[in-house]
């Protein structure tokens, strides 16, 4: 009865000091106690997660968030013993309102809320003076209830600000008087209800849509007002599985925004750029564009030039430098003279280098890591550059994530959406599939084995696209010091016995542009094979951990029978392994030989063993096509990887 009491004055509080938020402050009872078995295990239950926002005509939000967090074993304790809230000082302004503690022996501490700390947030890369807010709790007990609210003004991105300071236009958001939000629907610890109210003026239009589960959604006229409330209960930590989509694009999310289309977002983000002159040209960049396209008869080859200098040349690091930052894009002569800045800089110097050397081009949003849904809410994290064709046709570019890479688009990003700011507005675009060709890494290796089991021969490693930038990255980050002993790690991988003879890097390996990289090696490996009685036996080289850094399907685990959400690999990508293996006098293949083929809109295969006269031969064949794959492709991906693994077995000779 004692705790009873406890839950209920913790409600009651809430409820009187948020009774405006209404529906959005209201909680469900404290279903620890009735079903204790549900929560076993876990180190704190949410009882309350609630934001209710109000919406100005000016498109700035007050958002009032509640949290009611229930302690449930020691891990809890430490874990909340400290609360802490990001906010960017540039758009937003954040506070601790109240905190109270309610301890499972009835006492009920309310702290004082003038000891809140507002200190810099840890950065890395990105220097904008983000902030955090955080208050010390101390000692909790299981059991113990934490009662807050945190109170918020502003808006969601770091678009346009003139720096910190009192001026209440800094909550206002660029696009002047619309509203958007993003809210994750799913819970990292189990929650009992979750809460969203927006609270918009009456002459405000707002789409919406909830995606990926169900809630309960309800739209109310409130004093004149239209009141959105969504609710959900009882939500379980989402499930995860290895290598799944970003959990944006599996569990439950709410998507609303007062904009129309994307084509208005569009117009805005080309808008705002060209007012700002981000692309305007400086003399001394004129100067080096020209340098840069002399000679250059096509124009890809004058746009493949430009990218690879900007993503080389401008090092990825942002510093809060006031008016610019967000969407609209550093001025040339800021980047070109810092060299520094994060994608929409590295994204903006391409497009202005672009436009000097005579072409339409502008930059673009886009989302790393997860989709972008049609409901026209800035789910953005990255800024690339489309550059016109003379077909008519836009081609998206991305320098910050091409440095020494033979592409000019990443297809680490392809299946990726993305918004063109271009003057007649765009609706959201999506990069296509790029075929597992463009990016194929081939093995040949020609041996010998001995009778003692001594292994010699050669093989030659030919990769491109992102395989090329994979295996090529020692040459072009690192030290020429540490080539020979990372090319040696390749070998040592096959066995810790090997020795490298020599290596042939054919063309400079560091000027990635000439040509896709392809290498010799020459190798002895004494003990390779595991000497039997009348028999020997060993592993096909190419399928022996070589070169396994850019076989990155292998680190999928593919023994899951099935999966309930979409996956992703690092890139589509054709692997192709051949080996030759001279055997000693009188040894012959223990089986027959052994051949496999699958093939599905996911990935082919095809593979044999078998020998001919005194050798052994191995071929390889495994396309994978995609980046992201939707659930119902791992039957067709996992059968030809495993049918791809079953050829690193043990191979058997017998005299």
């Amino acid at each position: 009865m004692k705790y009873l009491s406890i839950l209920a004055s913790a409600l009651l509080a809430t409820a009187s000091a948020h009774g405006q938020s209404g529906e959005s402050c209201r909680t469900a009872p404290d279903p620890t106690l009735q079903k204790p078995e549900v929560y076993a295990g876990y180190d704190c239950v949410n009882l309350l997660d609630s934001t209710a926002v109000t919406v100005q005509p000016t498109g700035s939000g007050s958002f009032t968030v509640c949290k009611i967090v229930k302690v449930m074993n020691t891990r809890g304790a430490v874990a909340n013993r400290i609360l802490k809230y990001d906010y960017d000082p540039l758009t937003a302004h954040a506070e601790f309102h109240r905190v109270t503690i309610y301890k499972a022996n009835g006492d009920v501490v309310n702290l004082d809320i003038t000891r809140q700390q507002d200190y810099a947030a840890p950065a890395r890369a990105i220097y904008w003076g983000a902030r955090q807010i955080m208050m010390e709790i101390g000692r909790l007990d299981p059991g113990d209830i934490i009662d807050y609210q945190i109170d918020k003004k502003g808006f969601t991105y770091a678009l346009l600000a003139d720096g910190a300071s009192d001026d209440e236009s800094r909550f206002i958001p660029p696009m002047r008087g619309q509203f958007y939000d993003i809210v994750p629907f799913w819970a990292t610890e189990p929650t009992v209800r979750k809460v969203y109210k927006v609270n918009i003026p009456m002459e405000k239009e707002m789409q919406f849509q909830f995606y990926q589960g169900e809630c309960s959604s309800s739209m109310r006229y409130e004093d004149g007002r239209k009141a959105y409330t969504f609710v959900s209960t009882d939500i379980m930590p989402a499930k995860r599985e290895p290598n799944m989509v970003d959990l944006f694009d599996a569990a439950p999310k709410l998507m609303m925004s007062s904009t129309p289309r994307w084509q208005d977002k569009s117009l805005w983000f080309n808008k705002v750029n060209e007012d700002y002159g981000s692309f305007n040209a400086i003399p001394e960049a004129q100067k080096k564009v020209d340098e840069l396209i002399r000679g250059k008869k096509t124009e890809m080859e004058k746009i493949a030039v430009l990218t690879h200098w900007v993503a080389d040349n401008i090092r990825y690091s942002g510093i809060s430098m006031g008016k610019g930052e967000g969407y609209t894009l550093h001025n040339l002569t800021m980047n070109y003279t810092d060299r520094c800045g994060v994608c929409k800089d590295i994204a903006g110097t391409l497009v202005a280098f672009l436009r000097m050397a005579g072409f339409e081009a502008y930059p673009a949003m886009t989302m790393a890591g997860s989709r972008v849904e049609s409901i026209p809410a800035d789910h953005f994290n990255h800024c690339v550059a489309v550059v016109k064709l003379s077909s008519g046709t836009y081609m998206p570019l991305d320098p910050t994530w091409v440095p020494f890479c033979r592409e000019l688009w990443s297809s680490a990003e392809q299946q990726q959406n993305y918004l063109p700011g271009v003057p007649e507005g765009s609706d959201l675009c999506l990069t296509p599939v790029s075929a597992p060709e463009n990016h194929y890494v081939r093995i040949k290796a020609d041996n010998r084995l001995d009778a003692k089991g001594t292994l010699t021969g050669q093989f030659t490693i030919t990769a491109e696209g992102q395989s090329d930038s994979n295996i090529r990255r020692i040459f072009t980050t690192g030290w020429q010091s540490q080539w020979q002993s990372a090319l040696e790690s390749q070998l040592l991988a096959v066995s810790p016995k090997a020795r490298l003879i020599s290596v042939d890097y054919g063309k400079d390996p560091k000027n990635y542009q000439a040509a896709p990289i392809k290498m010799t090696f020459r190798y002895e490996i004494p003990g390779y094979a595991l000497p039997g009685e009348g028999e020997m036996l060993f592993k096909p080289m190419v399928m022996n951990n070589l070169y396994n850094q850019v076989k990155s399907y292998l680190r999928i685990d593919t023994d899951l029978k099935e999966r309930q959400y979409g996956f992703k690999d690092a890139c589509s990508r054709l692997v192709e392994l051949d080996e030759t293996i001279q055997l000693p006098a009188g040894y012959k293949l223990a089986i027959d030989g052994k051949e496999d083929r699958a093939q599905s809109p996911a990935a082919d295969f095809e593979g044999s063993l078998r020998q001919e006269g005194g050798k052994v031969l191995l071929h390889q064949r495994l396309a994978l096509k995609k980046r992201v794959y939707e659930a119902g492709d791992w039957d067709g991906f996992r059968n030809a990887v495993n049918a791809h693994k079953s050829f690193r077995e043990y191979i058997v000779i017998k005299r």
